[in-house]
């Protein structure tokens, strides 16, 4: 993913709020090759919309792919590396402060002298997803929130970058029982194709091949989460993203993402977004 493109065309951006340890930038990349130099933060970037046929090499590594929205790659500070697309597509690219890391890790009652980030390339991550979304949202508003809330967001950020780090060096340590890439993909597509319906897990089961009491453990240790949290966090993402760019009835969106009502969204988007519909509708009009 050519997250750092010289050709980039800042879209949105963060950089005239004042934030702390957190910078925000909604890019427009267009398509191509390019060398992406070390930085002093470390740095993520977020694929938002279509997708595209996607090539990276970094940290000795070469990954070819198909960049889908919620895509992630984190790179660490002071890692290089050369990304290329097919296709223009549009990045979140979320550069964090050091600092902002070990706050997280105080807050986690861990040493921060020791916190430290490994890259990871098309890593799908609900929780660092509905952060980043949120973070958009931010940059997208007219009105700035208070300070203290994209604060709180960064930190939020942070802690999750930290906590997932930590698993997936303890579970790999633990067992080595995580879904293939392969599998993972099967799961993330068909979960995204088929999230206005309603999903059992022996569905996802039968897609990779496994039984329901084989999968169960494997998805909750690759994606942190059980199966049943991480579809509730994509339909709110998809509703998110409707409300925001469609003139949709929100009982509409409701269904059309997979939940049973209105109020049933509403209690599931207050929970993972701290956010209400009413309020998304608001910042849509």
């Amino acid at each position: 993913m050519d997250q750092f493109n010289s050709a980039a065309t800042t879209l949105l951006s963060s950089k005239d709020r004042g934030w702390k340890g957190l910078e925000a930038n909604l890019l427009l990349i267009q398509a191509g090759r390019t060398h992406v130099p070390g930085s002093q933060t470390h740095r993520l970037g977020i694929h938002f919309g279509r997708a595209v046929n996607a090539f990276c090499e970094c940290d000795g590594r070469r990954h070819r792919r198909r960049q889908a929205h919620g895509d992630i790659d984190i790179v660490p500070a002071g890692l290089d590396g050369w990304w290329e697309d097919d296709g223009d597509c549009t990045i979140l690219r979320l550069n964090i402060q050091h600092e902002l890391l070990q706050s997280a890790a105080e807050a986690l009652g861990r040493n921060p002298d020791t916190v430290s980030l490994a890259p990871k390339f098309q890593l799908r991550d609900p929780r660092l997803e509905s952060i980043a979304w949120a973070i958009k949202a931010e940059i997208e508003s007219s009105v700035a929130s208070d300070r203290t809330y994209a604060e709180a967001l960064g930190l939020a950020l942070a802690i999750r970058l930290v906590e997932g780090r930590e698993q997936t060096s303890v579970g790999t340590a633990a067992t080595g029982a995580t879904l293939t890439n392969r599998h993972q993909r099967r799961l993330v597509d068909f979960i995204e194709a088929h999230i206005d319906e309603s999903l059992s897990l022996a569905d996802l089961a039968a897609t990779v091949g496994l039984s329901v009491s084989h999968l169960k453990p494997l998805f909750r240790a690759t994606f942190g989460m059980p199966v049943h949290h991480y579809v509730l966090t994509r339909r709110v993402e998809r509703a998110r993203l409707l409300i925001l760019s469609t003139d949709m009835a929100l009982a509409e969106i409701a269904l059309a993402t997979g939940f049973a009502h209105q109020s049933h969204m509403t209690h599931w988007m207050r929970r993972i977004l701290g956010l209400t519909p009413g309020m998304l509708s608001r910042m849509h009009s």
